[in-house]
Formats: C-alpha cells, structure tokens, sequence
C-alpha cells in the first residue's frame, strides 16, 4: 500500500491533473472503476438477462447493474477478496434484493428519505443484502449505502463491524466453501439453499461488467472452431464415478444436485484441454480449487469448459493463451472442497452463463478421442468427490 501511495504523490507532482485523477478513481468510493486484477469495471449496459440455475430468467437495469459495479469495485479494493469473493456478495444481494436498494418505512419510516430502489418488509431489513440494523450491522443512514454495505458484507480488517457481524472475511475457510454456503455463512437466512440458485447469474454479470484476463462478454462464439474433440484424461488413467446428478454430499450428507462429472485419478494425472479454445480463468476460485475454465467453439455454439480442483502447481496455462484439443492443461490434484485426488469436469454449452450437462455423455456424444468409459462407480458410493 505504502509502494501505491509513493506512486499517487509522484503523479501528484510529476502531473498534477493525471494525479488528481488516478487519486479520484482509485480513493472515491461513488466510483466503478478500480484497477485490480481482472475486477475493473467497464461500461455499464442498460440491462443485462441471465437465467438461474433452475433455468428462470432474470432481467436486470442499469441501476441494479450498477448497485453490482459497486460491489465489486468495493471488493476489487478490500484486500483478500478478489473475484470468489466478489461473486460470493453478487450472489448474496442478488438472493435478498434482486440488486436493490430497499428501502423499509414500515420499520424504519426515515429509510425512505435516502435514494432507494423500492420498499421491503423483511423484518427490519434493508438495503442490497438486507442488512439488520437492530443486529448491528449499522444505522438507517449507513445501511441506505450500497458501498457501506458492500464493505460490511466483505468486513475483515477494514469492514465496519470489527468482526460481530461476521463479515465474509471474517469466516475462516470461506475461499473453502461453495459460494453458496459462503453467501449463507455471512446472511444467515433461513433458507439457505437458495443462494446457490443465482451463481450464474452473477457469473453473467461479473462477466458483463469487468474487462481483462479471464472474463469474456458475450455468450456467442468468439474463437476458431475447434478441430476435434478430446477426453480430459488419459485413456485407462481414471475412474468415472457418474457424478452428475443428484446425490448424497460427500461432506453434509445431505441430497443436492452436483452439476460436474468427478474423474478419480492419481495425483498429477495430465489433464488435457477437451477441444481447441482459449483459456478465460487459471487460478484459485472458491469451491473448485484451483479452476481452469476454457472457451471452445463446437459445432458453430460457443461451449465453455471447467476443470477443478489441481493443486497450486499443477495448473499449467494462464488467462489469455490459445490451446489445442488434447493439450496438457493441468495435472490432477484435490485443492478446494474435495476430498481425493480428482478432475471435477463441467461442460457449458453456451458459455459459463449457461447451466452445465452432463459432461462425459456430451464427450461421448461428439466421439471424443480416449474416451475409454471408464470404471462406473455409483454417485452415493464415491471415494473422490466434490
């Protein structure tokens, strides 16, 4: 920090209208636009439509879009967070407010003297991620402000609460957990699977709203047509325990819907890129571990695939490089929610908007290279899992 302030005074001085400008983009808290990593926000569209994982389509204004901007340019500046995080509070004010800022003059009658978005009546909830003043997260006044709350739902060292709420940051392991159960660690709700349902929503509009390495804008084809398709493992090197599906968490216990195929395989098995594409995202993403997602173009459709769970050094392209079907990608590893050495795969057909299939029938079905089957293993009974 000391090293960028260093950098703002020499601008300052050196050019003082550059440097007033830098110093505002970078210290305002109104502003969207914030130069880390790949969390800078563009231009915000006059509306944005992404469908829930259920398959229900949400349509979204400028203003909730840019109720978003702020979050993530607010996460994008609170250290530790980065993009699993910023996703983790898009889903949150996405599950409480559909990204508005609810006002709630049945319980508080002077919130709806601040720029609000419409009423509640949760309780005494309000604003994006319906924050409860009574249980400390803030007064009236602070909780009317999309970046106060934004920092409140992040919390950590800088959040407002000092901890009590608990604040994402503030829940040890939370990069661990899906961003499901993360966005329900800090809301609390009592309907804590639903926030899972809005993932790719939020995906749609990180994706829409920031630029650079590891996001692409559009759901329509934006590479070469790939000139084959390939299994992600060596042939005879993996077990296919049929994940896809409903089944039993292998760490709740509890029935839920897994949208990946789980290919048990030794640790530091090659992973090999499944058709020619462009890689959109390398590197740590909550749940997943360590992630590979890459664009592909099958069939004239854009197609996305994911590839989970590597360790720290087994991911072996970066955001932005072109690869080849059948090219070593990836080793086998079990970073993020697993619990052995495995390929969490997901194939998106559309893009990463899109809900996932059912990723080794759609490799059988295009006569992928290596695809050998496998040994089946029943979902309930599988000893590396995600």
């Amino acid at each position: 920090m000391a090293k960028i302030v260093g950098i703002l005074l020499v601008l300052l001085i050196a050019f003082p209208p550059i440097g007033f400008i830098v110093v505002a983009t970078l210290l305002s808290p109104a502003v969207v636009s914030c130069s880390v990593g790949s969390l800078i926000v563009g231009p915000i569209p006059d509306s944005l439509t992404a469908r829930t994982r259920d398959g229900y389509a949400v349509t979204l204004n400028r203003r909730q879009l840019t109720h978003a901007a702020t979050i993530i340019t607010v996460g994008a500046q609170t250290v530790g967070v980065g993009r699993p995080g910023v996703l983790v509070a898009v889903m949150a004010a996405l599950t409480e407010s559909t990204l508005r800022m609810l006002a709630n003059t049945t319980a508080y009658p002077e919130s709806a003297t601040y720029p609000n978005d419409g009423d509640g009546s949760d309780h005494d909830s309000l604003g994006l991620f319906q924050m409860r003043p009574i249980a400390g997260w803030g007064s009236v006044e602070e909780l009317m402000d999309s970046s106060y709350q934004a920092r409140a739902f992040y919390g950590g060292p800088t959040g407002p609460n000092g901890g009590s709420p608990r604040g994402l940051l503030d829940i040890a392991g939370w990069q661990f957990l899906d961003p499901g159960t993360a966005a329900q660690s800090v809301e609390v709700s009592a309907y804590p699977d639903r926030y899972l349902n809005y993932q790719p929503v939020a995906e749609a509009i990180l994706d829409a709203l920031t630029t650079g390495a590891g996001n692409s804008t559009t759901d329509g084809p934006s590479v070469p047509e790939t000139t084959r398709i390939a299994f992600p493992l060596p042939s005879g090197s993996y077990t296919d325990t049929s994940s896809y599906g409903w089944r039993t968490d292998p760490f709740t216990g509890v029935q839920t819907f897994h949208e990946g195929s789980d290919l048990a395989a030794a640790g530091g098995t090659p992973i090999l890129a499944i058709a020619d594409g462009m890689v959109t995202f390398a590197g740590p993403r909550g749940g997943f571990g360590n992630l590979i997602i890459i664009e592909h173009t099958v069939s004239g459709q854009r197609v996305d695939s994911y590839y989970g769970h590597m360790w720290d050094a087994g991911v072996h392209v970066a955001a932005g490089s072109t690869v080849a079907a059948g090219q070593h990608i990836g080793d086998v590893g079990s970073s993020g929610r697993s619990t052995g050495a495995h390929l969490h795969l997901e194939i998106h057909p559309g893009g990463s908007t899109h809900p996932p299939v059912n990723a080794v029938e759609w490799l059988t079905e295009h006569d992928a290279d290596g695809l050998d089957g496998g040994a089946l293993v029943p979902a309930d009974c599988i000893a590396s899992a995600s």
